[in-house]
């Protein structure tokens, strides 16, 4: 793939809306240092430096697209409490579209606190309740997103499922059954609880471990791309969806239409902090999907995204300009290598 291809691919991302439905909360962090051990228990004592929010999950999808030049719109239920507002707030300071939030009283906000000093990981404290929505809530949320898709018109759908209870069967199905009738592409970042739920979606993305405990399989090598591909393959048959793709984290990404399969080893970096990092893997593979690129080279890219916010402390987006660079730098590499 030569720059100029690589280009054009980046510019026609910056003209997708993507819409991402699923659990958001607030990512909040105390920075500090950390020189002692307490007396009173073995711990540090993290001296507080600074203090932020952030918003998180689903919603740091949205912000990923966002930073590559396209446009989001989250769909979600949160509390309708401080936190909640607090949520609505800082996604509405980051100019995002807060029309798709539905706050309410039988809902709490998700919050994670996580202390982090000398940009060592240290602790996580979550604030939550997880229960599925379910009876008029469920059905108000329903009408809410079809309502809003219908005008929006977005170029894909995003489920971002944490296992919160933002997402159900029932508004798994409305949805993906609206995306296909408009010819919308639908991926999907799963958890445990609707995993096998996903049913005729575009791509659906687990992790090594979610695909080991979805699939029930006894032992998987991580580091076998073959074997990898016949669980995925089977996994990809059983959920009709159109492709399959695994990350592996310090294996890279495996994916896969059923028939073949691409495999993008991971890349050497100085990991600071893996949060984020699948959010950010399917944002840019969403942005890619309906750009109309291979699958290889939604693998490629998405991989290469994935590794760069790995480098950073905390959840943060990836930067489209770096991005760029980075993929030119290696289709460069390859190029080379290939003609020797």
């Amino acid at each position: 793939m030569n720059p100029k291809t690589i280009e054009t691919i980046f510019s026609a991302i910056g003209t997708k809306k993507i819409a991402v439905i699923g659990d958001v909360m607030i990512d909040s962090y105390l920075w500090g240092k950390a020189e002692r051990i307490s007396p009173e228990a073995p711990v540090p004592i993290v001296m507080v430096e600074h203090r932020e929010s952030r918003p998180g999950g689903a919603a740091n999808v949205a912000i990923n697209i966002k930073s590559m030049g396209a446009e989001p719109l989250i769909l979600a239920l949160v509390g309708d409490d401080e936190k909640g507002h607090e949520f609505s707030k800082i996604i509405s300071r980051m100019e995002l579209n807060t029309n798709g939030i539905i706050f309410h009283p039988s809902r709490k906000t998700t919050v994670k606190h996580r202390v982090i000093a000398s940009n060592q990981h240290l602790l996580r404290v979550d604030e939550e309740i997880t229960t599925p929505v379910s009876g008029q809530v469920e059905k108000d949320f329903i009408d809410h997103c079809l309502g809003i898709l219908a005008e929006y018109k977005p170029n894909a759908i995003i489920f971002e499922d944490y296992d919160k209870g933002n997402i159900t069967p029932a508004i798994i199905d409305a949805i993906v059954d609206f995306a296909n009738k408009k010819s919308i592409p639908s991926l999907v970042d799963p958890k445990k609880r609707n995993f096998s739920s996903y049913r005729n979606v575009t791509l659906f993305k687990p992790n090594f471990k979610e695909l080991v405990e979805g699939a029930k399989i006894d032992f998987l090598p991580k580091n076998d791309p073959e074997k990898i591909f016949k669980a995925a393959a089977r996994l990809r048959q059983q959920l009709q969806a159109k492709y399959l793709m695994v990350t592996l984290s310090e294996y890279g990404i495996l994916i896969t239409d059923g028939n073949s399969y691409y495999h993008m080893p991971a890349q050497k970096r100085e990991i600071a902090d893996v949060s984020g990092a699948g959010d950010t893997v399917i944002s840019v593979a969403a942005l890619l999907l309906c750009s109309e690129s291979s699958m290889e080279t939604i693998a490629t890219i998405s991989n290469i995204a994935g590794g760069l916010v790995c480098e950073k402390p905390g959840v943060v987006p990836i930067d489209k300009h770096q991005l760029m660079r980075e993929t030119q730098a290696y289709f460069s590499t390859l190029f080379k290598s290939d003609t020797v």
